[in-house]
């Protein structure tokens, strides 16, 4: 389902080029479970960010689904972006002025479905995460676990077949961290492909593959 070969991103040109990700190739089937580990300034988020879209190698193969991502168009991507895969950040990215529901149905709108299709489709998503009685609340009347659990509703929206977790748990206690990575089994269970990234082995025990980067480059592509 995806696949890189040799892809690398360079920032800048010349002597004050900086290789944030040099040559990295690997395959993954649909409905795996990879975590992606390494020290601050690896490459990490680097890696998710040409995954997810949002960015695009200097050079090398990325394919999403059979389809050679460098080939498309901005408006190509953007599609491909909203239907096939659903983002957690570790700061939540949620509208503070918006509800839980708000929050939950925006990209819906960006789909192009209609009100009421949004709204009910959002409700059971938080009614999905453990928060159904807590939509009509905006991000500032909700506990770390809670917006983030919001941001796990969110990123169900359009029903993608990949999650991009970014440190999904850095900024909570134990206790959510370990609600919300359940949830993110959870969504592995039921066929999503998760990327996890995060420095923490503990919590990258919870998949079953596990891609080590340093300095740009996978050091280690190990199976539990």
């Amino acid at each position: 389902m995806i696949r890189f070969e040799d892809v690398a991103k360079i920032y800048g040109t010349g002597a004050t080029g900086f290789e944030a990700l040099g040559g990295v190739s690997f395959q993954v089937r649909a409905g795996e479970f990879v975590a992606v580990v390494g020290p601050s300034g690896c490459g990490k988020s680097t890696l998710l960010n040409i995954l997810g879209l949002l960015d695009q190698p200097s050079r090398g193969l990325y394919a999403l689904g059979g389809r050679e991502v460098g080939t498309l168009g901005d408006g190509e991507r953007s599609q491909l972006r909203r239907v096939k895969i659903g983002f957690v950040f570790q700061s939540f990215n949620l509208l503070p002025r918006f509800s839980a529901l708000e929050n939950v149905a925006l990209p819906m709108s960006y789909a192009g479905m209609g009100m009421e299709e949004r709204r009910a489709r959002a409700a059971g998503l938080l009614d999905r995460v453990g928060l159904k009685s807590k939509s009509l609340q905006t991000p500032l009347e909700l506990s770390g676990g809670e917006r983030q659990r919001v941001s796990i509703a969110r990123a169900l929206a359009n029903s993608p077949d990949v999650i991009l977790a970014d440190e999904p748990t850095g900024n909570l206690d134990s206790r959510s961290s370990a609600e919300i990575l359940g949830l993110i089994r959870e969504l592995h269970a039921q066929g999503k492909t998760v990327f996890l990234v995060t420095h923490d082995p503990g919590i990258a025990s919870s998949a079953e593959r596990v891609l080590s980067i340093k300095d740009g480059r996978i050091i280690e592509d190990r199976r539990r």
